[in-house]
């Protein structure tokens, strides 16, 4: 399994770098791109669907029949049935759209429900965050840690606004209101994948998103656990590969931050 593994990284890590450089040249003219809507608030350009191609043809050369689901082109069956790959050509569409420098690939090699190896490659600011199960977290190549804060007030917080589905939004709201006065702050950037490598890096000590699907989360996931932290749902279940709200942690604050969110504390 062990040799499996690093095969299915190797092959991650190639196929998001090929969709990176695409990723990268086209943001040079990002102005120039023109949009498709999904929704109302969400996006696609030929940029995600290219993103994806080239990590399908790279995928799939390196390992043929591979099962692949991914947010634009391939949504192909169940992702915790067998060896899959989870995809996200391009995190943080509408942040690439805009030039906001906060979008990613993101690629998990699952095998019957469970992360074996993952990799997220920040394409803006450079970074290529990489994981397999069992084998820790790395950001270039050096070992990467959860936070150790321990203390609630000098946490700081990610987050993903509930903008496809506003009916979550006087609960979002309502979450919010609980952590703003006990945290040191609270961020949204764009990009749930991105968000889950500052978790795992230490930069967040906590995120959560009331609504997810698997290719937003599944290699981010990996990555928390890999580094000590720990993913669940929000009834404090481990998270699986089916999507649905995630809460991530340094591990420390985990019981804490699921008390609040669900308001228990009082």
């Amino acid at each position: 399994m062990h040799a499996d593994r690093h095969q299915w990284l190797n092959a991650a890590v190639s196929a998001a770098a090929t969709a990176a450089d695409f990723i990268a040249q086209e943001a040079r003219t990002h102005r120039a791109i023109q949009w498709e809507a999904k929704s109302a608030t969400d996006f696609v350009s030929h940029v995600d669907l290219g993103a994806e191609e080239r990590i399908r043809d790279t995928l799939l050369a390196r390992i043929p029949g591979l099962r692949i689901v991914g947010e634009e082109l391939s949504n192909d069956g169940n992702p915790e049935d067998g060896l899959v790959a989870i995809v996200d050509p391009l995190d943080g569409t509408t942040n690439f759209l805009h030039g906001f420098p906060n979008y990613c690939v993101s690629i998990c090699m699952a095998l019957n429900g469970v992360p074996q190896a993952a990799v997220i490659h920040d394409v803006a600011r450079g970074g290529v965050y990489t994981a397999t199960a069992g084998a820790g977290a790395f950001v270039d190549g050096q070992r990467m840690h959860v936070s150790t804060i321990a203390e609630p007030a000098r946490a700081l917080i990610g987050t993903g606004f509930p903008f496809r589905d506003v009916s979550y939004a006087e609960r979002y709201l309502a979450m919010m209101r609980r952590l703003m006065p006990a945290t040191a702050g609270m961020r949204r950037a764009g990009s749930a994948a991105l968000d889950l490598t500052d978790v795992a890096n230490g930069r967040f000590d906590a995120f959560w998103e009331l609504w997810l699907n698997p290719w937003d989360f599944a290699a981010g996931m990996l990555l928390v656990r890999e580094a000590g932290g720990r993913v669940t749902d929000l009834e404090g279940r481990e998270a699986r590969l089916l999507g649905g709200t995630i809460v991530a942690s340094n591990g420390t604050l985990h019981d804490w931050f699921l008390d609040i969110l669900n308001d228990r504390l009082g």
